[in-house]
């Protein structure tokens, strides 16, 4: 093997932990690179956050609700032997998504960049397109800078050094401003600025406090446009799951690793649950990093990279409802939209309560993190006929597989909200459905039933502390270039994921796998 380091020392034996859509990426480039590769998955199923519900004939996408950046993942295709093309059908969202602002006003945000304007000046008035438009250019800027140092390359230090001793740089990253402030420059009109602090929550982080390089997220979601899977987005995660194997990949279910085994020097291998020793020369870690420096990595190294990630503030995490719906009129059909989002009155009061800072509501009165009284809310409402029973006939008869998402205060029972509290989550599931009811949205005579997913259950279903989907949040001026490094601090140990560099969200973990791939080489 000539990657990690140049030194040729092995077959290529590659053990990946976990089947996420990073480690299955991962393990596909590997494979096509001439690895032996072993992904060792600890759920029933593959895909990770990228989850699916079924039941009763319905069909849910339990994580990402939409594919941006669609490039991304025709590179993968393309550098593991056939194109995307081939193996899912992508659709490009017309509507983008439609936003409700608290003042009855509204947008049906076009999923082409060049639309934006006018629709923005039709719907909220004269001048906010050219708003709009002005932090676009801002933003791209931002994106022409950092994409090929920071989304398509190892990350350090000595990135930001390089970086901060560029005036020109400097002046278009603006790192000094929060997220928030970069986007009052430009957007006067405060529905502009709340759907700007939206994009935030992307990365888990309060628009106050991120930095200003998160414009990039609104600015890539809209030049590159907002992509639905037909069949509902595991399909993705299936698909690079059969590239993987395709390329000679083995990928075992139910079988949870319990230690990464090291020499002092690097990597042996790894443990699992069961007692089985699986021995490699690469070990890749699709896990949260609190966990692998936490949980599976022993000796000073893992200690100091722990220390690290404790500084860090948590990202946020969510609050979910699946629901079946059926008989849903026409007309509540045709103002759900494929994305919506409704907004509240006091956005700064939901980054107050799920961070713990500021006002305190009476769901938790005694203060620290506690659930939204009046959260935003986003809706994804697929039209598509594979997703709900009887197929384009249950379409027609209003049936719908509708994904409600808002977001929440971490699971901490000992420092802020306990989702396992009895009955919490059943009644904060009820008063979101009382919330879409009075912002437009009442589906609530059609629900045939709700499952509810809590940040409890996210914590135990996908393995993340918390159940903080996003790793740490970018709220530092730095933290959204500063996340876990791909390399770990023992050779042949690597990071990918969402908790690790680039980031959380589709595109980005399946960028950390190309970096992470490009740092082990060939075999």
């Amino acid at each position: 093997m000539r990657g990690d380091g140049g030194a040729r020392d092995g077959a290529g034996r590659v053990v990946v932990i976990g089947a996420g859509v990073g480690g299955l990426a991962a393990a596909a480039r590997l494979a096509a690179l001439g690895h032996r590769v072993t992904v060792l998955e600890a759920a029933d199923a593959i895909g990770g956050k990228l989850g699916t519900y079924e039941r009763d004939g319905y069909v849910f996408d339990t994580g990402p609700s939409l594919v941006t950046m669609p490039q991304v993942f025709e590179d993968l295709f393309d550098a593991t032997g056939a194109p995307l093309a081939d193996a899912v059908d992508l659709e490009r969202l017309d509507v983008a998504c439609r936003y409700t602002f608290p003042d009855g006003t509204g947008v049906d945000l076009p999923g082409r960049i060049e639309e934006i304007p006018a629709a923005l000046d039709a719907a909220l008035g004269a001048g906010t397109g050219e708003q709009w438009a002005a932090f676009t250019r801002d933003a791209a800027a931002i994106w022409d800078v950092a994409e090929q140092p920071f989304l398509r390359s190892p990350i350090g230090r000595g990135t930001l050094a390089a970086m901060s001793s560029d005036t020109a740089n400097l002046t278009t990253i603006a790192p000094w401003l929060s997220l928030r402030a970069f986007g009052a420059r430009r957007l006067h009109d405060p529905r502009l600025r709340a759907m700007l602090d939206r994009y935030a929550t992307y990365t888990g982080s309060d628009p106050r406090r991120a930095p200003s390089a998160l414009a990039t997220v609104p600015y890539a979601e809209q030049a590159f446009g907002s992509w639905y899977v037909r069949g509902g987005l595991r399909a993705l995660g299936a698909a690079i799951a059969r590239r993987a194997r395709d390329r000679g990949a083995e990928i075992r279910t139910g079988v949870r690793v319990a230690s990464i085994e090291h020499d002092g020097a690097r990597v042996t291998g790894v443990v699992t649950a069961g007692g089985e020793r699986v021995a490699a020369d690469v070990v890749v870690a699709n896990a949260d990093a609190s966990q692998v420096y936490g949980e599976l990595l022993a000796g000073a190294g893992a200690r100091r990279r722990l220390r690290a990630l404790r500084r860090a503030t948590p990202s946020l995490a969510g609050f979910v409802l699946l629901l079946a719906l059926e008989g849903l009129p026409a007309s509540l059909r045709e103002r759900a939209a494929h994305h919506r989002v409704l907004f509240p009155r006091d956005y700064d009061d939901e980054f107050d309560a799920v961070f713990g800072v500021g006002r305190y509501g009476r769901w938790h009165g005694g203060g620290g993190p506690r659930p939204v009284d009046d959260p935003t809310v986003y809706v994804t409402a697929p039209q598509d006929a594979a997703i709900v029973p009887g197929g384009s006939a249950g379409l027609t008869r209003g049936e719908g597989a509708w994904f409600v998402l808002v977001n929440a205060p971490r699971h901490d029972p000992a420092r802020g909200a306990d989702w396992d509290a009895p009955g919490l989550a059943e009644a904060y599931g009820r008063r979101i459905l009382d919330v879409m009811a009075r912002r437009g949205l009442d589906v609530r005579p059609y629900v045939r039933w709700v499952e509810t997913r809590s940040p409890a259950d996210l914590e135990r279903s996908v393995l993340a502390p918390g159940g903080a989907i996003y790793g740490t949040s970018s709220n530092k001026s730095a933290s959204a270039f500063l996340r876990p490094a791909n390399r770990g601090p023992v050779r042949g140990l690597y990071l990918v994921g969402g908790s690790s560099h680039p980031g959380g969200g589709l595109p980005l973990v399946t960028l950390s796998a190309e970096i992470t791939a490009g740092l082990i080489g060939p075999a």
